[in-house]
């Protein structure tokens, strides 16, 4: 899809690049991501109002550093466009400019005060002493031709550069975490005060062109939508439907990896809230038995995501006018699962993008392909998606095959039915739900001795998540109190046969992803 307004981000590796990403939006201007290999040629297609460079591991020096196939600066001079380097993003732009990066004497890695040394766009609305986060292990040493000093740090001297006459800025720091208090006012002072953009993205302006493109993408051809049970596809069902209306045919398929009552749940919401048909598949036969024996997490999603597609495409034969399958891929989904936007590690496939087999008979739609997951909600909201229903946690497509780390069998899915059904009962009583991003239970491969009515056990162990976050990108491990902890734990133990242990998990992402396969 075009934009009025476009930031490109070019990705160095940084796992926070998706962050730029997000925050760059929250100001109301469209942003997306591209590997630095992006040709000349497609950037000047793409027109951007500005060019940013992300972070990454690399060091410029190295013979193996990602570098740009085409001059970044020489592009920003000949066509106007504004550059912001982030950590090595600076670096490039100094080590190309005729400038010096060394390895750091003294790496950082955490908390510094930005203490601001001269005028620039980026300072409006920002104090000197600004908390900023530092993840770096070389250092600017030397300025290129051009540049000036514009913030420093106890540790980097050259924490901040620019040239204002070529709208050429760096920062040392990551602005587009939280951890840097000011990074959004700074990151809303490039787009504004320098690219001149007028903030024209938002949820509602991205219906309304979706729709459009949707309706040309298929034509007159029926869509078949997969439905999880889940926010994302809910949502894109409902906006499907305001695009092409009786050409839409909604389908969920139990595959048995679902909580409890989620289909019955599913059935109720469109055909009574939505009055949008919907055909119930029980395919959880099929699914367990094709993961019998798999224990290995990709193995689980290739197999999960190869299954949907085998049943989607035999149910898509009752309807003689579909050509498309219609998924809720969000932005995150094809940033985690897919490598060709950038050196990033693939930290997962999901079901819905690198789970599909190479040959479909479907074509996709994909509406919410740009989106992160709060905008998704920001749409549904729009559409008139109930709040109850909008804000409920996330659920994996892969359902609970990736909360039981291990081969998945139908005793281990209903022990653990029990205990995430306590679990969120509970948060709920508590008044924490929605204080939560997401909460779950997990089922470990792993048995310990226990003493139940005077008597030895040999169970499971429960872990229990809940974290919170504002995309998924990132995310901090909910201080659950130790009342509500003691609660839910006696509940599981006593309640549910099978697990005589709970334990409790404190692992933010990164280093750890939010699910645990």
């Amino acid at each position: 899809m075009r934009h009025e307004e476009c930031i490109a981000i070019l990705d160095f590796g940084s796992q926070y690049t998706q962050l730029i990403a997000r925050k760059v939006r929250e100001c109301g201007v469209y942003a997306e991501l591209y590997p630095y290999t992006l040709s000349e040629e497609r950037l000047v297609f793409l027109q951007p109002k500005g060019i940013i460079l992300s972070g990454g591991p690399s060091s410029v020096y190295a013979a193996d550093a990602p570098m740009p196939v085409f001059d970044i600066v020489s592009f920003a001079e000949t066509y106007g466009v504004p550059i912001l380097g982030l950590c090595y993003g600076l670096q490039l732009i100094a080590h190309t400019q005729g400038g010096s990066v060394h390895q750091a004497s003294k790496r950082e890695f955490g908390y510094a005060a930005l203490e601001i040394v001269a005028s620039s766009p980026l300072w409006k609305g920002v104090q000197s002493g600004s908390q900023v986060w530092m993840s770096h292990g070389d250092a600017l040493t030397a300025l290129p031709s051009g540049f000036e000093v514009i913030a420093k740090t106890d540790n980097a001297p050259y924490c901040a550069i620019q040239d204002l006459k070529r709208r050429i800025f760096g920062v040392q720091f990551h602005p587009e975490v939280h951890h840097t208090i000011d990074g959004k006012t700074m990151l809303a002072n490039f787009l504004f005060e320098v690219c001149g953009c007028t903030g024209t993205w938002n949820e509602g302006t991205f219906v309304e062109a979706a729709l459009q493109e949707v309706r040309a993408q298929v034509g007159n051809a029926g869509v078949l939508c997969a439905l999880s049970g889940g926010v994302d596809s809910t949502v894109a069902a409902v906006f499907l439907h305001k695009a092409i209306g009786k050409q839409l045919h909604c389908i969920h398929i139990d595959n048995g990896l679902m909580r409890s009552n989620e289909s019955q749940t599913v059935a109720e919401l469109f055909g009574t809230t939505f009055n949008i048909p919907i055909q119930l598949v029980d395919a959880s036969e099929l699914f367990l038995r094709r993961l019998e024996g798999v224990e290995d997490p990709e193995h689980k999603r290739k197999v999960i995501g190869t299954t949907f597609i085998e049943v989607f495409e035999s149910e898509a034969k009752k309807f003689r006018d579909v050509e498309f399958l219609a998924q809720g891929t969000l932005y995150p989904d094809v940033i985690e699962s897919v490598s060709q936007k950038g050196p990033s590690a693939t930290i997962k496939t999901h079901h819905n993008v690198g789970g599909l087999p190479e040959t479909m008979k479907l074509r996709l739609v994909e509406p919410f392909r740009e989106l992160f997951k709060d905008e998704v909600r920001a749409v549904g909201r729009m559409l008139g998606v109930p709040a109850w229903f909008i804000d409920r946690h996330p659920f994996p497509g892969p359902g609970l095959a990736i909360r039981i780390p291990g081969a998945v069998t139908r005793a281990k899915l209903k022990i653990l039915r029990q205990a995430d059904d306590i679990y969120l009962e509970e948060i709920r009583r508590a008044g924490l739900y929605h204080e939560i991003w997401q909460a779950f239970a997990v089922l470990l491969p792993v048995r310990t001795v226990g003493v139940m009515g005077d008597e030895r056990t040999y169970e499971y162990v429960c872990a229990l998540r809940a974290v919170t976050s504002v995309d998924g990108m990132t995310a901090d491990w909910f201080p659950m109190p130790h009342d509500i902890l003691a609660r839910i734990s006696n509940r599981i133990v006593s309640e549910v046969r099978g697990i005589n242990r709970v334990v409790y998990d404190i692992s933010s992402k990164p280093p750890a992803t939010i699910e645990w396969e």
